[in-house]
């Protein structure tokens, strides 16, 4: 999962137009357009910026990534890995519903139809990284 995570993080600053679709549009600021005064937030949650979200969920899966790995943090860190993961969801859910819109084209139909069912076995991965990393020890046992 570690590895997984740190390729998906450096894809997000590589390659940040691979994420675009799956950020809902009710999340992003707008911004004014250049010379005009017209902008801000649409919606409550509406704080970043598209590319904005992008770069801070790729730097959450980086911290992640760090966080599956030390025993001491592994379990609080594949909670709120699940968590992220399942809020994701929405992302994928909207891209999907978007690529089946009149604007929709063939391409992002295939590609929203196959990356919305990944996120379930993401999910459970992440749920199962709760178990502890290290074993437990009997009472009195010696290490």
């Amino acid at each position: 999962m570690a590895a997984l995570l740190v390729a998906s993080a450096g894809k997000h600053f590589r390659d940040p137009a691979f994420y675009r679709d799956v950020v809902p549009g009710y999340l992003c600021r707008r911004d004014p357009e250049p010379g005009t005064d017209q902008g801000g937030p649409a919606h409550p949650l509406a704080v970043l910026s598209r590319d904005e979200w992008i770069a801070v969920s790729g730097l959450l899966e980086l911290a992640a990534a760090v966080g599956i790995l030390l025993p001491p943090t592994r379990k609080l860190t594949a909670t709120a890995l699940t968590a992220m993961f399942a809020a994701f969801l929405a992302g994928h859910v909207d891209a999907l519903v978007r690529a089946y819109s009149p604007a929709g084209t063939p391409l992002r139909r295939k590609i929203h139809t196959a990356r919305l069912p990944l996120q379930a076995p993401l999910i459970l991965w992440a749920w199962s990284l709760r178990k502890s990393a290290l074993p437990k020890r009997a009472p009195g046992s010696r290490p």
